[in-house]
């Protein structure tokens, strides 16, 4: 049985070799080493055997309440095991302690989220979000990823 945690600094580069593997696939967008060591109280993981097989982070976005789950991976040999499922279950338990109202996601697997209760939303309901971190997108103006929200 595997155990869900939140990062811890020696586990970076691992976090960082998951979620490129996904970036080549297109699946998730990247990451720098850089920001994953910056924003690493942002991170849980998840681990079978000591060794990390999950990844996702909660990241507080400061304003009206809500937060985002950024760079939800797990290892491809772990799919359907219900670890992201987990992942994302930690992080909105995780968002409910620090009193946020709202959860979303950009994604290109929309189809994940809606199983985990989230609802499609238009992009343009996050205004600061797509002119924030948006912007300094590779894919930005023309994002493929799709909204989701979920009230908690």
């Amino acid at each position: 049985m595997g155990l869900l945690r939140k990062a811890k600094l020696s586990d970076a580069k691992r976090i960082h070799e998951l979620i490129t593997f996904w970036v080549k696939r297109r699946r998730v967008l990247d990451r720098p080493l850089n920001y994953i060591y910056e924003n690493l109280r942002d991170f849980w993981v998840y681990t079978e055997e000591e060794r990390i097989v999950g990844c996702c982070a909660l990241h507080v976005v400061g304003w009206d309440l809500l937060a985002e789950i950024k760079s939800l991976c797990v290892d491809e040999e772990m799919h359907g095991r219900g670890v992201g499922k987990q992942l994302v279950g930690k992080a909105i338990e995780e968002a409910v302690g620090l009193e946020i109202k709202k959860v979303f996601a950009l994604t290109f697997v929309p189809e994940f989220f809606a199983k985990q209760g989230f609802k499609v939303i238009d992009r343009k309901e996050l205004p600061h979000k797509i002119w924030s971190d948006c912007v300094n997108c590779v894919y930005f103006p023309d994002c493929q990823e799709q909204a989701l929200i979920i009230s908690v």
